[in-house]
């Protein structure tokens, strides 16, 4: 494949990587005169509308992608579809990948793994500010660059590749890296931030003691281990390491989500007090991860919790032509420029809320158009408010129990699924439960019902969750037959929960 060129300008010059899923390239970026990673994704044999689904997910994860700027991320340049074949352009990183870093330098001192750590919070808290979750954050998938810099790979590549998180493998394994897998993953729950935090806390474990936290002969007793068991304390393998650090790194390895720290901010926070202070002596090897802190070559000021996206309206050049502005977001979203769209619907939308109320049918109709961007846009955070308003007003017209109120309720609560408020998401979905079965609508209850499933054992309460799941799919059965989606997908977390011994 040597020569070939993607896309009429990537030209591929040497495999750098390898795997089920496709291939890593070096690549020659001709328009630009640079070099390139280009990554060769092969997602199945899905046909028809699945692959099609496939694709579009693809395409939209990487737009998400694209738009988190950090120097802990790798920058995404290009992405599209040849066929079957999926291709993701980004800028080439070198150096080592972490696991090569760690086998070159056993035992890993635990300063560097400190250093790591830290910039790994960085980056995470930029990814889960937007919101996303990487879901598969491993040593693998970290690289470090010869200046000490550490860099993140692969984000939001295995959200679209492992989308149905219950889809099992030959061997019964949820898809993902089982070392480094959440409980609330392995057993398919809804995962979040929380979730890359675990996966944060096994790195940092195996950085301090050389291997992973759980390992087995097979993935499933890897899987298992995850649920129910203890890592060997870390001081165990090293008493040099403070007990502070340990105790973070416990933290991080709750099994229940909300044991575990708040938010990357945090990890960084207990991480900061151990951090080689500038201008502390040190070797200053190549690929030292202390480095940037001891030597900090381009400082940049420490960054509040960030908003999911910049809340930058940009002022209509048209005034008060509202329908003209309106004409243009959708020319925009048929040409799937959908962060222009976002911008045009929000600067319009309070343009018409002062020429024509807020209970108008125009701004009801702006409103709901801008919610449903900014969800299609992954801007979740943005989107909540507008859904609320949506939901209050219908509500109080046409009752709580009026398809369109439903509706509205069950985004804004998806979207505080995809916030990582699991919590806050299963108290909505149960409130909005009764209601659902009360609009008409035979699907909805149904997903409700599903996503309550997957919150319940996101919390650990597997016990409600296999009640919930067998109920789901008795009722989905009698009214739509066996071959129905959701209970094919609840007969398979019933089947993850049997195969893990859960529940």
């Amino acid at each position: 494949m040597n020569g070939r060129v993607v896309a009429g300008r990537y030209e591929l010059s040497a495999l750098i990587g390898q795997g089920g899923m496709g291939q890593v390239w070096q690549g020659y970026d001709h328009a630009l005169d640079r070099r390139v990673a280009v990554k060769l994704l092969h997602p199945g044999s899905a046909a028809g509308s699945q692959a099609d689904g496939t694709r579009r997910r693809f395409l939209r994860e990487c737009r998400i992608t694209a738009r988190i700027g950090h120097p802990g991320l790798v920058t995404v340049y290009d992405a599209g579809s040849d066929g079957d074949e999926l291709h993701l352009v980004m800028e080439y990183v070198e150096g080592a990948d972490l696991a090569d870093h760690l086998a070159e330098h056993e035992p890993y001192p635990w300063p560097w793994a400190v250093c790591v750590a830290a910039q790994l919070c960085g980056a995470l808290a930029a990814v889960h500010a937007v919101p996303v979750v990487h879901r598969d954050l491993k040593p693998r998938n970290v690289m470090v660059r010869p200046d000490g810099t550490v860099v993140v790979l692969d984000l939001g590549i295995a959200a679209v590749l492992d989308t149905d998180t219950t889809r099992l493998t030959r061997t019964g394994v949820p898809v993902g890296s089982p070392a480094y897998m959440a409980p609330e993953q392995a057993m398919g729950g809804a995962v979040g931030p929380y979730t890359d935090l675990y996966a944060l806390g096994t790195v940092l474990y195996e950085l301090l003691t050389g291997r992973a936290p759980f390992d087995d002969a097979t993935a499933l007793g890897v899987l298992h281990r995850h649920l129910y068991e203890a890592p060997v304390p870390v001081r165990d393998e090293r008493p040099e390491v403070p007990a502070a650090l340990a105790a973070l790194v416990d933290r991080l390895l709750a099994k229940d989500p909300e044991e575990r720290p708040g938010s990357a901010q945090e990890v960084y926070g207990e991480l900061a007090p151990l951090l080689p202070a500038p201008g502390s002596p040190g070797p200053y090897a190549p690929l030292d991860p202390t480095r940037p802190f001891r030597r900090p070559h381009a400082p940049w000021p420490d960054r509040p919790a960030a908003s999911a996206a910049p809340g930058r309206r940009v002022p209509d050049p048209r005034g008060a032509d509202i329908a003209g502005a309106v004409d243009e977001a959708k020319r925009l979203l048929g040409e799937a420029r959908i962060t222009q769209a976002v911008d045009i619907l929000g600067g319009i939308l309070p343009v018409a809320v002062a020429a024509h109320g807020e209970g108008s049918a125009v701004v009801r109709i702006l409103r709901k158009q801008y919610a449903a961007t900014l969800m299609d846009d992954g801007q979740y955070r943005r989107a909540l408010p507008e859904l609320r308003l949506l939901a209050d007003e219908r509500v109080a017209e046409a009752g709580p129990s009026d398809a369109q109120a439903v509706r509205y309720r069950h985004e804004a609560a998806q979207c505080r699924e995809q916030l990582g408020e699991a919590g806050a998401a299963l108290t909505e979905y149960r409130a909005l439960l009764p209601y659902a079965e009360d609009s008409g609508d035979p699907e909805q209850p149904l997903e409700i019902r599903l996503r309550i499933a997957h919150l319940l054992l996101t919390l650990g309460n597997h016990t409600a969750a296999r009640a919930q799941l067998t109920s789901l799919v008795r009722d989905a059965e009698r009214s739509a037959g066996p071959h129905h989606h959701f209970a094919q997908e609840a007969r398979q977390l019933l089947a993850t929960l049997t195969t893990l011994g859960v529940g």
